[in-house]
């Protein structure tokens, strides 16, 4: 009898190839132990207010008075909203095709994309057109999207950082395209060096494939790391000179640690530049309200905005975006209070910025935390956390614990990843599942959790990493760089 069509000998050859680590082996297993009855502290996401965040009230109290518009004919609603967000609320329902509840244009809410478009103008100081703007479910779409109008088949490739975050394998992979890596250099605090950009389209073209576009992260995930104007001038002349298309995924740019390199964007370097660059080298940058100070990951709600993009190919862009009929509307709203906040003279002004200036001063003290922490560390070194969410150690292993992982049948950091969380209950990503060089291993964790458990999360990583190392170091020398 021959296999029905979902048999899993018969399904996509490419959903079978698509791996996403962050939701892997460990998190599997980390939900096992949970039900089993132990306290698991997920740091395998980016998952803010699953750790404890709270959520910044005036984007809630709007979201809430159009979610529930009766709200707005009570009599006494003055008494438990301010007048700014009721404002807001009636503002964001009037330019709804019908309440939240009602699909809105393919591409999002005009009124909300034009907020995007000042904000934008606003930070690059260029300006920006909503009709350049589509609103998605969380940036993850936009990326999937974008990446889709891309790829025509395997002998497409797509140049993406290693160590990179698995959603672009992933997707790459699920759409028969072919991922072409460029090693980012850990010695250098996970600098981006043009000559291994040059040494990786090389050898993908060698392989006979068409290389058509490259990703960045800034501020980098797993890594960390935020690159300079000049960094980044260097990768638009590439793009440039490669004929490239840069998708720029910009999530976090918000989330910044440090005072040397602040967040720049791919499009205002660009327009900086100046022609013929700004005017011929295609770029997409992408936004998310799941991250910097908002954390609203279960909103939902992202941007991609296209710059060099013909008319034509928008147009297509536009037609596979309509088969979904609507991004999320309350999602948008979210993306509308990010891009557009309470400003100062505001009735709310004041809480608002109170509430995310808490935030991000915390999530900079928790990352100096975590990295003197993981330093501190046996046969463990870390890079700061320049920006982002994200810790990256690399832990040096001993011969003997790389026996013991083979023998387990599992990838070395996997295996040490795994001991972690039987013994303290922490939830990681192993650093393999990102991408990293032969022989060198890693985990990622997130710097969320609560400052104040903070020291007594690494002082758990610090005892169990001690009694692992004692345990399998014969000091015959150490996977390392």
């Amino acid at each position: 009898m021959p296999p029905k069509p979902l048999d899993y000998e018969s399904i996509n050859e490419n959903v079978k190839k698509a791996q996403y680590a962050v939701r892997g082996e460990l998190y599997l297993r980390a939900t096992e132990l949970q039900k089993e009855g132990k306290k698991i502290i997920f740091t395998n996401v980016g998952n803010p207010h699953a750790l404890g965040q709270k959520p910044l009230t005036f984007p809630r109290q709007v979201v809430a008075l159009c979610q529930a518009p009766f709200l707005l004919d009570d009599p006494n609603v003055g008494l438990l909203f301010p007048a700014d967000a009721i404002a807001r609320a009636k503002q964001y329902l009037s330019i709804t095709s019908g309440g939240l509840g009602a699909y809105s244009d393919s591409r999002g809410i005009p009124g909300v994309r034009k907020e995007v478009a000042e904000f934008i103008q606003r930070r690059d100081g260029y300006p920006s057109d909503p009709e350049l703007i589509y609103l998605t479910d969380g940036a993850s779409k936009a990326v999937m999207q974008t990446l889709n109008t891309i790829i025509k088949g395997e002998g497409d490739g797509i140049m993406v950082p290693v160590p990179q975050y698995p959603l672009y394998s992933a997707t790459i992979a699920l759409l028969g395209g072919t991922l072409v890596p460029y090693y980012l250099e850990e010695t250098a605090n996970w600098g981006l060096d043009t000559n291994e950009l040059r040494k990786s389209i090389t050898e993908g073209r060698r392989k006979g494939l068409n290389v058509k576009a490259m990703v960045i992260i800034n501020p980098g995930n797993p890594t960390g790391q935020c690159l300079s104007a000049e960094n980044l001038r260097e990768v638009l002349q590439f793009c440039y000179d490669e004929n490239l298309v840069l998708l720029g995924d910009e999530v976090y740019q918000t989330n910044i640690y440090q005072d040397e390199r602040p967040f720049i964007s791919s499009k205002k370097v660009l327009m900086d530049i100046g022609p013929p660059l700004s005017k011929e080298v295609q770029l997409v940058s992408f936004h998310s309200v799941s991250k910097g100070f908002l954390g609203e990951c279960g909103q939902r709600g992202g941007y991609f905005e296209m710059t060099n993009i013909p008319p034509e190919t928008v147009d297509e862009i536009y037609k596979v975006a309509s088969i979904s009929l609507s991004p999320n509307v309350p999602a948008q709203i979210f993306m509308g209070l990010m891009v557009n906040p309470p400003k100062p003279g505001d009735i709310s002004y004041d809480q608002f910025f109170r509430e995310s200036k808490g935030i991000l001063e915390s999530l900079r003290r928790r990352a100096r935390i975590m990295t003197d922490g993981f330093n501190s560390c046996r046969n463990v070194v870390c890079n700061f956390t320049e920006g982002a969410m994200y810790s990256f150690p690399q832990v040096r292993l001993p011969p003997k614990a790389l026996e013991a992982a083979k023998q387990a049948g599992k990838v070395a950091d996997v295996f040490y990843c795994l001991k972690l969380l039987e013994a303290t209950g922490i939830s990681t990503v192993p650093g393999s599942g990102f991408g990293q060089k032969d022989g060198v291993f890693h985990l990622r964790t997130t710097i969320l959790p609560a400052e104040e458990e903070m020291p007594a999360i690494m002082d758990s990583f610090k005892k169990f990493n001690d009694e692992f190392m004692e345990q399998y170091e014969d000091h015959r020398g150490y996977s390392r760089l």
